[in-house]
């Protein structure tokens, strides 16, 4: 690793960026096996690094604040602040408002500006500092997900990690929550729409830009030229996967896959243009039991952190020997934000539902169906059923190596994960971090602490609530709405835990304006809901093996999860 990092600086020297060594924070006093054949301890590694009481908490609180604002600096797309703020306050009639929906290839139906970020999915910060930080103790205005990274003299406008790993859970905003509606990928595709039509002249006479955010957007503009898009199949999955694949398709076939305007104008062809490989972001509070990374333990290798900025960067545009020396000069940010999302607490029913109460003596019962049918490949769960810590888990024990299963559910993400290791794994990135990213024949069976609150259910959403998840899969919802669960009493289902379906829909999701948008149709490509019944919920002869009353009461033992 010395040899790289010298050789990386003797190269980047030579292309005129400076380099100053490597710098960490402060040293860490175990470094974690992020390898393919790592065994960790079964209740899981909430604290990788070992860091003592005390130093444990600040670097939590620290790794938060760099999930809410994103932390590199070098960042391949950045939108100048006063410029998109001044957007965010044009009004219909003005010029540069007209421009705007006219180069971002929005619709009539969006009135104004200032409904940009709740579009985008979006969430407010708490109104009080928590388990949420603020930066420098200050309530931001802009919502979580909404980054501001200062180079030189300027701020710019990214996206952080909150962005897909935030959410609001019954109205309290939850940092590592998958966000359920992200917008992240149509962000980049209308931003990648407006540099095309807005050049930098134009940039600068409507907005009075000065030289140093003319600069920051003509190098914005030129590196999104290297970055391919894709719009998920339905609203709530991402094409992070899809994005990583068709920008690399856009650079040089090289150890640092350089952008190049010439194959940016005339990338390579990839499957991926057109299979659906799309999935929902990963909640924060499993990876802890895991030593393989994504919905299907692809990433066999490497700290997850390190993978998620290199996929980031790349779907940036960023110029990757400037990642790999941003990285040696600021392993203490990776070890804060890995011991941050590390450390995340699955939220717990009690704490959300407290007037939907569980009915203990089912959920004790559903408890030895769980044992005997799920715990092989999700989890064992000690729990205390004694007052008044009833239902209570105590503790957890989850494969000490993270398994793969094929249940049978739909095989877009898995599939589409060869062509990503095709081009990742040779990358000079990879091969020094020991990132490697191998197809699997499955997906992970995940630990299932927080269940109640991790719907709708399976990897591409398709599954509305756990009674349809316990449904023989012919007979499981076609299709279903969603929306925002700000009421459990309306826009939830306690008792099959998930979204309300049929009958039970919510009728403002039926008759919203964007409720095309909110109807999941498991039909389409890469949005089956078949899978995980056949052996889980029957016998080897094909018949029934829990009874209605029965499934009740598993369901009943999951909530206390």
């Amino acid at each position: 690793m010395h040899r790289f990092i010298a050789g990386i600086g003797s190269m980047l020297i030579g292309l005129g960026i400076a380099w100053t060594g490597p710098t960490r924070a402060s040293a860490a006093p175990v470094e974690p096996d992020w390898s393919s054949t790592a065994q960790i301890d079964p209740a899981g590694r909430p604290n990788p690094y070992g860091w003592p009481e005390g130093v444990f908490e600040e670097k939590v609180r620290k790794g938060r604040l760099h999930a809410l604002q994103y932390p590199l600096e070098i960042t391949g797309l950045l939108v100048p602040e006063r410029q998109s703020l001044r957007v965010l306050d044009s009004k219909p009639g003005d010029p540069l408002f007209g421009l705007m929906r006219s180069a971002l290839s929005l619709g009539s139906e969006f009135k104004d500006f200032k409904g940009f970020w709740k579009w985008l999915g979006l969430h407010d910060y708490p109104e009080q500092e928590g388990e949420i930080p603020f930066p420098k103790g200050i309530r931001p205005a802009l919502p979580m997900g909404v980054s501001l990274v200062e180079r030189g003299s300027i701020r710019g406008v990214t996206l952080s990690c909150a962005a897909c790993h935030s959410a609001k859970l019954f109205g309290r905003p939850i940092l590592g929550l998958t966000n359920r509606f992200p917008r992240a990928n149509s962000f980049f595709i209308h931003g990648k729409q407006a540099t095309r039509w807005i050049k930098p002249g134009l940039f600068a006479s409507m907005t009075g830009a000065n030289r140093e955010e003319i600069k920051m957007y003509t190098e914005t503009r030129e590196r999104i030229a290297s970055v391919g898009l894709k719009m998920p199949e339905t609203l709530g999955l991402d094409t992070s996967l899809a994005q990583v694949a068709l920008s690399l398709a856009r650079r040089a076939e090289s150890p640092w896959a350089e952008r190049d305007p010439v194959i940016s104008a005339r990338p390579r062809p990839n499957p991926l243009e057109k299979e659906v490989a799309d999935s929902k972001p990963a909640p924060w509070w499993t990876v802890k039991y895991k030593t393989r990374w994504l919905s299907d333990g692809s990433v066999i290798s490497g700290n997850p952190i390190f993978t998620n900025f290199l996929w980031n960067e790349i779907g940036r545009g960023a110029d990757l020997p400037e990642l790999v020396l941003w990285m040696e000069q600021n392993r203490g940010i990776i070890e804060d934000l890995t011991t941050a999302v590390f450390a995340t607490r699955a939220p717990e029913w009690k704490e959300f539902l407290s007037a939907y109460p569980i009915d203990l003596e089912r959920a004790r019962r559903g408890e030895r169906l769980y044992r005997e049918s799920c715990a092989g490949c999700h989890g064992q769960y000690e729990k205390s059923w004694n007052a008044p810590d009833s239902g209570t888990t105590i503790g957890v024990r989850y494969p000490t190596r993270t398994r793969i299963k094929d249940v049978g559910t739909d095989p877009g993400r898995r599939l589409g994960m060869k062509e990503l290791a095709r081009a990742l794994n040779p990358l000079r990135f990879s091969q020094q971090y020991d990132i490697v990213i191998e197809e699997q024949a499955g997906y992970v069976p995940p630990p299932l602490d927080g269940i109640f609150a991790r719907f709708p259910y399976f990897h591409n959403n398709s599954i509305p609530n756990l009674c349809a998840l316990m449904t023989p899969p012919a007979h499981r919802p076609k299709t279903y709405y969603s929306g925002e669960v700000e009421d459990p009493s309306k826009h939830f289902d306690p008792d099959c835990v998930g979204y309300p379906v049929g009958p039970k829909t919510p009728p403002e999701w039926r008759t919203a304006k964007d409720s095309a948008e909110h109807l999941f149709d498991t039909g389409r490509p890469g949005l089956s809901n078949d899978g995980h019944y056949r052996k889980i919920f029957t016998r080897e002869d094909g018949s029934e093996k829990f009874t209605p009353i029965q499934k009740r009461d598993l369901i009943e033992f999951l909530k206390t999860l």
